[in-house]
């Protein structure tokens, strides 16, 4: 998924107020180096009674605007968060477990899987409704399986666009490829009520998937992320239209209420949504954890009514409407005050004095300082000396001034494309990737002909013509100092960069077709599994994961041979084989594995970071009797 910043597209406790989730962050560490937008409309609520309990409202910010929220069109970590608490998958992970643990969401179990991991067969839980809408036209709408089978054809339509497709083009689904080429040969409308043998409804509650090819962690990737592929009702999409990223209608415990483009987002709950209780389960070293799962047990889903989601893009008003109680969450703390909030990584005591709760987990993903797009006459291609520019580029970027000065240490070295909660992490790993020396970088630039020719202090290309590079960026404070850092660091070796600057939805837009030469992101997993940052360089995946558009056969090769494969130790070798190679071509410059640190009022209840489940505002609580004023 990329975290755009790029979708997709993922510690023990410490004691007092910290907690770390995922794996021993320090264990590891010791071993490591637009105007309004109406939504659908629904009813206003009822005055509350003079008996009735007050309404539980949860607030928090996003850093980055959103884009829609058609699970088929979107592909952002921002607009991903707010679907993933619309539409539901017929999985998901248990929200405090660790390891991660897959469990039944709309299914009835987990899936059949074959033997040989080529069908994967689900069943459905009768009495699943989607919440009212007026596309229904007053009827109760069932989930059916045929929802399933509908909403992974449009990720097939071409008219969708979908950035996630690839995931299951990977997968190979049987037959529904050709329908596509089809659509876009004879440019038809896509054949939904075409049947094909890879997906088909067997039964009202019941649907199989059936591959080409061995797929062992299709249902990690696929069937466990509502936020991508989500059921999704027919009608309601023809309904709408090309306005659907406007209506989102699903399955899940909210609806969309309220949406400002890029202002405020509000979701209700869904009053017809069914009945489910808390049932999470934490391990058994995990005392807060624990505590959480007793307090909360048996409570019916979701537990607060609504959930006000502003965007805030500069850290100075994010963190002072979290210190102004505006804010019940402070997800991810701005980099800029951890040395205030959190001094050596210990929760401040003025915070501590006002009840404020701390939970700090790796994010499960890696920072990108810049994807070099190689279909660039510039940056791009491989040939020697094109690999030795974006090598040399990758050496002279001032990667321990990104991390203490942009991530204030809240981020440990990328030494590849694999963070360390991810299934492929090898944390021998050491790389050219971690590597700062501009020296090294000056070396490999003279020795393959880019030279200052003319005296003017500024390199040519090999062949003697101007050498610019351009780096896309975004106005907020991050980016402008993540800028600075590729300014001094380009002019130290003798290269011009200047900057392209635009809003972050305009340049997601302009780097899946390819239009920009380089810029800086971050990519989050929607699953333990590190498939997903393999997934950053396999060729077929160009303009989805694939942003760099690096097409190398022998990575390839590598890519599929790994996925194929059921997780052990020849997998993994295949893994760091093509971990390598993505070092040594250097289509990105991978520079972080961060950590997420969040704070909590105390009248927030249950919240822990599940880097692979999104919608945590399902599983946390509001306690009124602690909160100081109504808002």
């Amino acid at each position: 998924m990329l975290k755009f910043s790029l979708v997709r597209r993922g510690l023990a406790g410490c004691g007092g107020a910290i907690v770390l989730a995922c794996t021993s962050l320090g264990a590891w560490a010791a071993n490591a180096p637009a105007p309004a937008s109406a939504a659908a409309s629904s009813p206003a609520p009822a005055p509350a009674s003079a008996t009735a309990p007050p309404a539980k409202l949860l607030r928090y910010s996003f850093p980055v605007a959103e884009t829609g929220f058609d699970p088929a069109q979107v592909s952002d970590t921002y607009s991903r968060i707010v679907t993933a608490g619309i539409f539901e998958a017929p999985l998901t992970y248990d929200y405090l477990a660790r390891p991660f643990q897959l469990k039944p969401l709309t299914a009835q179990a987990l899936p059949e899987i074959s033997a040989d991991f080529t069908e994967f067969t689900f069943r459905i839980r009768p009495g699943i409704y989607f919440a009212d809408d007026p596309a229904f036209q007053g009827q109760r709408r069932e989930l059916t399986a045929q929802d399933y089978v509908y909403a992974l054809k449009r990720h097939y339509d071409p008219v969708t666009k979908s950035p996630n497709l690839y995931l299951l083009e990977n997968a190979k689904v049987l037959g529904l490829s050709e329908l596509r080429k089809q659509a876009l040969a004879e440019k038809k409308p896509f054949p939904y009520d075409v049947e094909v043998e890879g997906l088909r409804a067997l039964d009202r509650y019941t649907f199989r998937v059936k591959l080409a090819e061995p797929s062992p962690r299709l249902h990690h990737v696929v069937f466990n992320d509502g936020s991508a592929f989500g059921a999704i009702a027919r009608e309601v999409v023809e309904f709408y239209g090309d306005r659907i990223m406007a209506h989102p209608v699903g399955t899940g415990p909210f609806r969309l209420a309220e949406w400002r483009r890029s202002s405020l987002i509000a979701l209700e709950r869904n009053p017809g949504f069914r009945e489910l209780r808390y049932d999470e389960q934490a391990p058994a070293n995990d005392p807060e954890g624990q505590a959480v799962a007793r307090r909360l047990a048996g409570q019916r889903l979701p537990m607060v009514d609504r959930v006000e989601i502003s965007i805030i893009e500069e850290d100075q008003p994010r963190w002072l409407a979290f210190l102004n109680g505006e804010s019940d969450v402070m997800d991810r703390l701005p980099n800029t005050y951890a040395g205030l909030a959190i001094p050596n990584n210990r929760l401040a005591p003025y915070l501590q004095q006002r009840g404020v709760q701390m939970f700090r987990a790796f994010l499960g993903d890696v920072t990108l300082a810049t994807l070099y797009n190689m279909e660039h006459p510039v940056v791009g291609g491989y040939t020697p000396e094109k690999v030795a520019l974006r090598r040399a580029m990758n050496l002279a970027y001032n990667g321990p001034q990104e991390l203490v000065l942009v991530r204030r240490n809240q981020a440990v070295r990328a030494e590849g494309p694999i963070p360390p909660i991810n299934y492929g992490h090898d944390p021998a790993l050491r790389s050219e990737m971690s590597e700062y020396s501009p020296a090294k970088a000056r070396a490999l630039l003279d020795l393959y002909g880019y030279r200052d020719r003319d005296g003017d202090g500024w390199r040519e290309t090999p062949d003697g013509q101007p050498l610019e590079l351009e780096l896309a960026t975004q106005s907020d404070q991050a980016s402008r100092q993540l800028a600075e850092i590729w300014q001094k660091s380009s002019k130290a070796i003798g290269i011009r960069m200047r900057f392209k600057i635009a809003q972050w939805p305009e340049n997601l837009k302009s780097s899946r077709t390819g239009k920009l030469m380089m810029w800086g992101v971050a990519w989050l997993a929607g699953s333990p599994d590190g498939d997903t940052f393999l997934a950053l360089g396999y060729g077929p995946n160009k303009g989805a994961a694939n942003h760099a558009r690096f097409n190398l056969p022998a990575f390839n090769e590598l890519y599929i041979r790994q996925n194929k494969l059921p997780d052990g130790p020849e997998r993994f070798a295949l893994m760091q084989q093509a971990v390598k190679l993505m070092v040594a071509y250097a289509p990105y410059k991978m520079s972080s594995w961060r950590i997420a640190t969040d704070l909590m009022h105390p009248w927030v209840i249950g919240y822990r970071r599940n880097p692979f489940q999104r919608e945590f505002y399902k599983y946390v609580d509001i306690d009124h009797a602690r909160r100081p004023v109504s808002p």
